[in-house]
């Protein structure tokens, strides 16, 4: 049988690696091994007890139906609230745009802003689903390098190197996958102004806002009401496979991101909406707030680790639960090939690791990406599986 030919925008969506380097561990537990995830980008803390019985009594309750495509008017409130008490931000509540997850806020925001072969411009390295939206909406990512000089971020300066006449605007993280770095918010309002005299638009994405350890960030909102964001649930509130997320949009683009939502993915999730309003309760923010602790203390193990391991770590990430970890001077003979090295570690030491491969085109054999979202006491138990490999391969 003759399947008819697929469209042509498939062939411009990479594997996602990460996936693909997780069903090979799988694969090995399922044959006895044991194997410690420090691939995927997943808190090893699940949603707190109120949250699970707001989801229980919204079952219970049936209020299971359809929402407003734009989300439960309560959980959009209970988020202008948390901008107005976190960020002093006065966000309308009808700003707010509630999604299933922040790739579904991504998505509407690239197939509302992206024309075809329209350029936008994001880091390199950069989470990898980023160009693919881009180019799901039939545009032009344009993956700038950003290396460790430039905290693994876009600048004012490369936005305005890189603008061409196809440029449409950026796509930025901060903090970001896979480094953890943030951009700086001085920076940020430069870069904000550059984009802005050329007519483009500005999406960041603030999912790891929240797992900020060095001070309190500024969202990116606070630089005005035409900048359009990102975030999740699925970070700082630990409900991953809830699919929860919400962007922030200008005020005159609404009803546009409404009649995409409606005809998208109609609404997300009624119970993780019903469930989420519990996120902001004072107890329930009390313990994400002793779980960011407990994210910063592990930060704070794993840098020192690795260097002793004889990785680099060119920029100590201040958010997220990242490390891109530099391999060229490893004692391994798959030193400076990350795929070869994360592919040996996880064969002979049961750890997985990502290679930056996932993440962009430049330098993605020196980096290999580490996330500490997992327990400390099998971080520790890694490094030293890692030291042992690295010992034998001396």
């Amino acid at each position: 049988m003759v399947l008819p030919k697929l469209a042509a925008r498939v062939d411009d969506i990479a594997p996602f690696y990460v996936m693909e380097l997780m069903k090979e561990a799988f694969e090995l537990e399922r044959a006895g091994r044991n194997i410690i995830h420090m691939s995927v980008g997943q808190p090893d803390f699940t949603a707190p007890p109120a949250v699970v019985e707001a989801a229980a009594a919204a079952m219970h309750g049936g209020r299971t139906h359809y929402t407003n495509a734009l989300g439960l008017t309560p959980l959009r409130e209970a988020i202008a609230r948390f901008y107005r008490d976190t960020q002093q931000l006065d966000i309308d509540p009808s700003r707010i745009i509630v999604t299933a997850g922040a790739s579904a806020a991504l998505l509407l925001a690239c197939t509302a802003l992206v024309d075809r072969d329209d350029e936008v411009l994001m880091p390199d390295p950069c989470y990898p689903c980023n160009r693919h939206f881009v180019s799901a909406a039939d545009g032009k990512p344009v993956m700038i390098e950003s290396g460790p000089e430039a905290r693994f971020q876009l600048t004012a300066e490369h936005v305005e190197q890189h603008w061409g006449p196809r440029t449409r605007g950026v796509l930025l993280a901060s903090p970001s996958n896979p480094t953890g770095t943030s951009i700086e918010h001085d920076e940020l309002r430069r870069l904000v102004d550059v984009v802005r005299s050329h007519g483009g638009f500005t999406v960041v994405d603030e999912i790891y806002q929240g797992l900020s350890y060095e001070a309190h960030p500024k969202s990116a909102l606070t630089l005005g009401d035409d900048i359009v964001t990102v975030n999740s649930f699925s970070k700082y509130f630990n409900m991953t496979g809830w699919r929860l997320g919400w962007l922030v949009v200008p005020q005159q683009w609404v009803a546009v991101f409404e009649k995409l939502a409606q005809n998208l993915f109609i609404c997300a999730s009624a119970v993780s909406q019903h469930a989420a309003i519990a996120c902001f309760e004072p107890e329930t923010l009390a313990i994400y707030e002793s779980r960011r602790r407990e994210f910063q203390r592990r930060r704070d193990y794993i840098v020192p680790a690795l260097r002793q391991l004889g990785f680099g770590v060119p920029v100590v990430p201040d958010g997220a639960f990242y490390v891109y970890a530099d391999c060229t001077q490893v004692p391994h003979a798959a030193r400076g090939d990350s795929s070869a090295l994360t592919r040996a570690i996880l064969h002979d030491a049961g750890v997985g690791l990502v290679p930056g491969v996932d993440f962009g085109t430049a330098a993605p054999r020196q980096y290999l990406r580490l996330s500490y979202a997992t327990a400390y006491e099998k971080i520790e138990e890694a490094v030293e599986r890692i030291g042992t490999l690295f010992a034998r391969s001396a």
